[in-house]
């Protein structure tokens, strides 16, 4: 894959261990973000992928469990189209803690797929299948869409003024 240098002392995406998905990406800037503050972090690369792939922008475990930082969009999608910088933006879900970001920190994960173009056909009914119609918690697992903590399952919502109610 072709990947140009934007900050030319950024180093170039890689993989921290054998078998990995994601190549690591790092931020060209620092920056504190306070409690429920986001930012667009630039990495100082751009890329040029193949026709029929596209790369996706992922959040890194460890920042989301040791700081509560998290990715708005996540996963970003980077068309192969795309020539620019990619930039990530990120969120401080912390309630209480700034976490600060250094130069050339990792912020994100990079994975490259292959994706197929489709072309969609419009039909008055969809064939069906063992799922259906289920979704949003449909498979339970969970006391909050089992119908165990006061909330209804399947594929209805917890009403916002019973749980209030609730309190």
């Amino acid at each position: 894959m072709l990947i140009r240098r934007i900050d030319p002392d950024v180093p170039l995406p890689s993989y921290a261990h054998p078998g990995d998905a994601g190549a690591d990406l790092r931020t060209t800037e620092s920056r504190e973000l306070k409690p429920g503050e986001r930012a667009v972090l630039p990495t100082g690369v751009s890329i040029a992928l193949p026709e029929g792939y596209a790369a996706f922008v992922h959040p890194r475990s460890g920042l989301a469990a040791r700081c509560g930082v998290a990715l708005v969009n996540a996963p970003g999608t980077v068309d192969a189209g795309y020539r620019g910088e990619i930039k990530v933006i990120v969120v401080n879900l912390d309630p209480q803690e700034p976490v600060r970001f250094e130069r050339f920190d990792r912020i994100a994960q990079l994975v490259v797929q292959q994706v197929e173009k489709v072309r969609f056909q419009e039909v008055a009914e969809l064939p069906d299948s063992a799922r259906a119609e289920g979704g949003f918690g449909s498979t339970g697992g969970h006391a909050a869409v089992d119908g165990t903590s006061g909330t209804t399952g399947g594929n209805r919502y917890a009403s916002v003024v019973s749980d209030r109610e609730g309190q």
